[in-house]
């Protein structure tokens, strides 16, 4: 079996380093979800589950494993009227010490709440360039700069 890309429904515990592993053999495109509350969460909620395979594996290890194979976090959440609505795009550049590197691309900019009670707001650039912009392009999406730019008088 050559699988060309790897998804599976969540990861709760030690599978994650199964999943990690698959990631960083050539499984581009794989994905998973998590439970966290926000994308840096994210990262510490999947070392904890790596640390929980049992495998004696150093943090910083299991850091850079996660660094090298997961490349975006879309972070979903519940607001407070209870809607759920993506709330961040985030890309990880890498390590920078014992740091894994997030990045924020795209976010929900909360405008407060209408008459109904209804969370108001959009979705918007953060007005940074993604660096997996090449990556992009090699599968033949040619995003223009103009979609990473804050428009004027949007907040963030």
């Amino acid at each position: 079996m050559r699988p060309e890309r790897i998804v599976v429904g969540e990861c709760r515990g030690g599978e994650a380093l199964d999943m990690l592993q698959a990631m960083n053999t050539g499984h581009d495109g794989s994905m998973t979800t998590i439970h966290a509350n926000s994308s840096r969460d994210c990262i510490s909620r999947l070392e904890t589950l790596v640390l929980m395979a049992g495998v004696d594996l150093p943090l910083i290890t299991v850091r850079k494993q996660i660094a090298s194979a997961i490349h975006m976090i879309v972070q979903a959440g519940r607001l407070r009227d209870g809607s759920r609505k993506v709330t961040n795009i985030t890309e990880i550049l890498g390590m920078e010490g014992k740091t894994v590197i997030l990045q924020d691309i795209y976010q929900f900019y909360d405008e407060g709440d209408g008459p109904d009670g209804k969370v108001m707001g959009y979705h918007g650039p953060t007005g940074v360039r993604p660096d997996s912009d090449s990556v992009f392009k090699q599968y033949g999406f040619n995003l223009p700069p103009s979609m990473f730019m804050k428009k004027k008088g949007s907040l963030g």
